[in-house]
């Protein structure tokens, strides 16, 4: 039965979906109320929703969703995605197993969301598609913050999520840039998401950045905190020199 749930989970894993009826004719021996209890089970565990006639793949119906509601996301995702996944990649040990953790939108967090399917939890987010990658993992709680979606980047903002972050704690918040200068610091393009960038900064205990190099040297419209508000900067690659020794001025440690 294991081994049968374990081939049906990685058959719809790798096609997005699977059909009732091709799973009945990939396993014959077994009845159709058989494989329905075993898409029961798989979607209990957080694995695969089930749809009318078949099931779809938790992950591809995330994606799914918010490359039909808006392109120019799917597009972002897929720009500079090799850095991404490096700076995902070092900032996944810092989600430390029982912590209470922020974790922002972008197509990095989404990077970041993927790589924490084990450890326990509590994350706060404002992205609903990283809510929804990080619901397959059973020992995570997940909560999604309420307000207003900017289609853009599937970021939930507004004064419904200021309200609703004064009531969480934090203790470790991953946040995204979208732009850094010097003259700047760390900055990104809508007013409702730097106003709970800052708000969420100020609650945390440790503030993790991250942001791969194509970012430095641009500076968007709205300021959000300057490097010694930051306790690590995460990157693709080493810093500039000017970067390097103002980190090291301010505190703020680089990797």
């Amino acid at each position: 039965m294991k081994d049968r749930r374990q081939s049906i989970y990685e058959l719809i894993e790798q096609n997005g979906q699977v059909t009732l009826h091709e799973l009945e004719g990939l396993f014959p021996d077994v009845s159709s109320m058989t494989i329905r209890r075993d898409l029961d089970h798989l979607e209990t565990e957080n694995k695969i929703v089930k749809i009318k006639g078949g099931a779809k793949s938790l992950r591809h119906l995330s994606r799914s969703l918010f490359q039909d509601v808006e392109g120019d996301y799917a597009q972002r995702e897929m720009l500079h995605a090799a850095g991404k996944r490096i700076v995902a990649e070092k900032a996944a040990p810092l989600a430390e197993t029982g912590r209470s953790i922020f974790i922002d939108a972008g197509s990095t967090m989404m990077q970041l969301a993927g790589l924490l399917q084990t450890g326990r939890f509590t994350v706060v987010t404002n992205a609903v598609n990283v809510a929804l990658e990080l619901s397959r993992n059973q020992n995570a709680a997940v909560n999604l913050i309420g307000g207003e979606i900017n289609r853009r980047n599937m970021c939930v903002a507004g004064a419904g999520a200021l309200d609703y972050m004064s009531r969480i704690n934090i203790d470790i918040a991953f946040v995204a840039a979208s732009g850094y200068s010097e003259e700047a610091g760390f900055t990104n393009g809508t007013l409702y998401d730097c106003e709970l960038k800052r708000f969420v900064i100020k609650k945390a205990k440790k503030t993790v950045i991250l942001m791969d190099k194509s970012k430095l040297g641009k500076t968007m419209p709205y300021t959000f905190c300057k490097p010694e508000d930051v306790d690590v900067l995460i990157m693709d690659g080493p810093p500039e020199a000017e970067l390097a020794a103002l980190a090291k001025r301010v505190g703020m440690e680089i990797i």
